[in-house]
């Protein structure tokens, strides 16, 4: 074609181009609009279906900007206002805490409403803004706070001699605010109020180390598992030893409080029960079920179930009135030491598998029936829920070495946090639920800011409490 034929269309079909006009020697038979920036992705979002690139693609982009996001959200349902009546009047009523994926149109939903007009109190007739007062309401309302989770620790302390092993539990924070950290041969403790490192025991001289670590409910006493199979008790204000617990003929991995009842957890696969006020004087109680050294133990929120997990690649439930499992779990494919009882739905558990699982699976106790399952990509070695909403956090070793926060029940990643350069191993949560420590084999512990304190305006009703209904 003639370039100069060529511009001369370009430039009688553009749409800067004069309108048609008979006095004009050259009339225009049509006018092309631009569209170039029409955002019909942000206008019609409705319509888009949520199996395509640019939902996917979107939604990528809204968990980055969140604030971009809201206001998006806050112009599509002030459009709704006014366009199709929508009598929209908070953005937190549509869009919650997460963005979520737009829905496509169904047969239940209508795009026209027709309704009697509804009296409003404010005079729309004498006002001065060009919306209605529901729209007025809506850009008035204030914006919800983006909960923000540094990805940097607040906090790292040096841990020497920490040992790099999976199925050791060396780190435990007491509801004094006291952490209590097994290094090597010695059981240290640091106030997370005043700094002070004090050292409450030394295993040298016998020629032991420490294995476990764990404090009672009250934060006053500590109890610690040793290599050579017994436990000690030790009053921390007193700095002294109250009581020597032997019976294991293996290493003490896991230990778990129920009142002044201890619960521990050996290689020699068994669990032992006993009452550290008595000491020997009372017969324990011998859990046996495991096959491989227990390495995971906690006691439900009201105390009733211990959960174990073992390197058998089983986890078990126990009761306080008969010495075998009341249920057991076998769908995990390696060793189970991450388990973690949810204190907001009741008889909900979570646990998590080895290198070869990868897998942090839900249980509901009550009736037995395995629930979700995500496969974290990474081997998972704790896992603590938050004290005030539902979710929870995970530690991993190979290949990661990562920490995730998770929000139950969608299971969505919240935040994900690196740091360590070795298995994240070990985990502990602070008293007032906002802050955990983990440590690694690079020796090294590191405070996270993770949680909120402040409590989730949606009342979170459990499907599984059966009691939850009766009124």
């Amino acid at each position: 074609m003639n370039p100069e034929f060529e511009e001369r269309i370009l430039k009688h079909y553009s749409p800067t181009s004069r309108p048609l006009n008979s006095n004009s020697g050259s009339p225009l038979d049509r006018f092309i609009p631009c569209r170039v920036n029409n955002n019909w992705q942000t206008n019609f979002a409705t319509v888009t279906k949520p199996g395509d690139a640019t939902t996917s693609s979107s939604g990528k982009k809204h968990r980055d900007y969140g604030d971009s996001m809201r206001d998006s959200v806050a112009y599509s349902c002030l459009l709704r206002n006014e366009l199709l009546g929508g009598a929209i009047d908070d953005v937190k009523s549509v869009d919650e805490s997460t963005p979520t994926k737009h829905q496509p149109l169904s047969a239940k939903r209508t795009l026209f409403k027709y309704q009697a007009e509804e009296d409003t109190s404010e005079p729309c007739s004498y006002s001065l803004s060009p919306i209605s007062a529901k729209s007025q309401k809506l850009l008035r309302s204030p914006k919800k706070a983006m909960r923000k989770i540094s990805r940097i620790p607040f906090k790292v302390l040096d841990a020497p001699e920490l040992q790099d092993d999976f199925y050791l539990n060396l780190v435990d924070w007491s509801n004094l605010n006291v952490l209590a950290v097994g290094l090597g041969s010695c059981v240290y403790l640091w106030s997370a109020c005043t700094s002070q490192v004090t050292r409450l025991c030394d295993l040298h001289a016998d020629s032991n180390s420490v294995t476990s670590v764990s404090w009672n409910e009250r934060g006053t006493y500590v109890a610690v598992g040793t290599h050579h199979g017994y436990v000690t008790v030790w009053d921390v204000a007193a700095n002294k030893q109250v009581n020597k617990l032997m019976g294991h003929s293996a290493r003490v991995g896991a230990l778990a409080w129920n009142g002044d009842i201890l619960s521990s957890g050996s290689r020699d696969r068994l669990i032992m029960q006993r009452d550290t006020r008595t000491g020997s004087a009372v017969p324990e109680r011998r859990l046996t079920g495991h096959r491989q050294e227990v390495c995971g133990l906690k006691w439900s929120p009201d105390n009733q179930y211990l959960a174990s997990g073992g390197n058998d690649n089983r986890l078990y439930v126990w009761n306080q009135h008969v010495l075998t499992p009341v249920q057991s779990y076998s769908e995990h494919m390696a060793a189970v030491k991450a388990i973690a009882w949810s204190p907001h739905h009741h008889g909900l558990l979570a646990s998590g598998g080895g290198t070869a699982d990868r897998c942090i699976r839900f249980w509901n106790t009550l009736t037995g029936q395995p629930m979700q399952c995500v496969d974290t990509g990474s081997q998972v070695c704790n896992l603590a829920w938050s004290k005030h909403s539902s979710e929870l956090v995970s530690t991993h070793g190979y290949s990661q070495n990562q920490i995730l926060v998770w929000k139950y029940p969608s299971l969505t990643q919240v935040a994900k946090l690196t740091g360590h350069s070795y298995r994240v191993l070990y985990l502990a949560l602070s008293p007032d639920g906002e802050a955990i420590v983990t440590g690694a084999g690079d020796e090294t512990l590191r405070f996270w800011n993770v949680f909120s304190k402040v409590r989730s305006q949606k009342e979170n009703k459990s499907l599984l409490n059966l009691f939850s209904s009766i009124r």
